[in-house]
């Protein structure tokens, strides 16, 4: 489920905190890395939990107002849209959703509170009232509202983001990048998704033999580290135009991770490499990181290729 881009990244936080720390350790910053990654799945599962519980709370709402002692005729006869979502009965009735989320101990028994403001929320925003007015119903509007509430809602509710830095530390630094895999999950999903349906995997690759994204995320962040020394005195040499002890941390470790990949990585092509570092470095790092990591990047392209440095397998990976 995550694209190699959302694996640069956590490979990136995990380099910036190993050379932040003084004392950090190569192996035990590797078992962080990894199980970062592994909790974005189990934070994946915590938040389409929520959202289920947010709709168990609206049909619970729907109930009680009919039980009211002077009803209205909305309360007797409700605009039942939200509860029926399509996608709400998809993942409700998902065997391996439930798996997952029975083996993650996900409750909301005690986060009531939590689930009744966000409910709140979702009921006086525009997306909402948009949706229930709306006369058509189709799984694709179902998941058309699904992707804005997310994209919205979702990745702004501080009150949750709250509730998951005291779960665990990783959730907060995953808490964006979730966001994107529940996005690129609603865009998927569709009614061939039945109950025995499994849920997208994290790794691309995982469950074969030889799982080639977790293979990448090891190798990246090892060689950059252990090839320290080498790829130091490279870059030291690509920048004479600035003095190298006042390059931002973060533009170094994009250099270093980028070096690798040219050098080491042979099945991606030279230019994925050098678009991919060039977007990090405009999201995580100085507002002219982005130049200066595409000119130290075209130059040691340039030079890599003149000394047979770079060894791709397969046609135009090069070029």
């Amino acid at each position: 489920m995550l694209y190699r881009r959302h694996l640069r990244i956590k490979v990136l936080q995990a380099l910036y905190a190993y050379y932040s720390d003084s004392t950090a350790d190569l192996s035990a910053g590797e078992r962080q890395l990894l199980q970062s990654i592994n909790k974005l799945y189990e934070l994946f599962i915590y938040q389409l939990s929520f959202l289920l519980e947010v709709k168990r709370f609206a049909e619970q709402r729907v109930e009680d107002n009919k039980l009211k002692y002077y009803p209205t005729e909305d309360d007797l006869d409700p605009n039942l849209k939200f509860v029926q979502n399509k996608v709400f009965q998809l993942i409700e009735n998902s065997k391996d959703f439930q798996r997952k989320e029975k083996a993650f101990k996900v409750n909301w028994g005690q986060e009531q509170e939590l689930v009744r403001r966000f409910y709140n929320i979702l009921k006086e925003s525009e997306i909402y009232s948009a949706y229930m007015h709306s006369k058509t119903r189709s799984l694709d509007e179902d998941k058309k509202f699904f992707l804005k509430i997310t994209d919205t809602l979702l990745s702004e509710n501080e009150l949750l983001k709250s509730f998951y830095e005291e779960k665990s530390v990783y959730f907060v630094d995953g808490y964006d990048l979730v966001i994107l895999l529940l996005i690129k999950f609603f865009e998927i999903i569709n009614d061939k998704f039945l109950p025995e349906t499994l849920l997208p995997a994290i790794y691309k690759t995982e469950g074969v033999a030889n799982n080639e994204d977790e293979a990448f995320v090891r190798k990246l962040y090892r060689k950059v580290i252990l090839n320290e020394e080498e790829n130091t005195k490279i870059l030291e040499g690509k920048t004479s135009n600035w003095d190298y002890d006042r390059v931002p941390l973060m533009d170094i470790i994009l250099l270093k991770m980028a070096i690798i990949e040219l050098q080491e990585m042979e099945t991606i092509p030279v230019k994925v490499t050098l678009n991919e570092y060039i977007e990090l470095a405009k999201y995580f790092s100085t507002t002219n990181s982005r130049t200066f990591v595409n000119g130290v990047l075209d130059r040691l392209i340039h030079e890599f290729k003149e000394q047979g440095k770079i060894n791709k397998m397969g046609r135009g990976l090069v070029d």
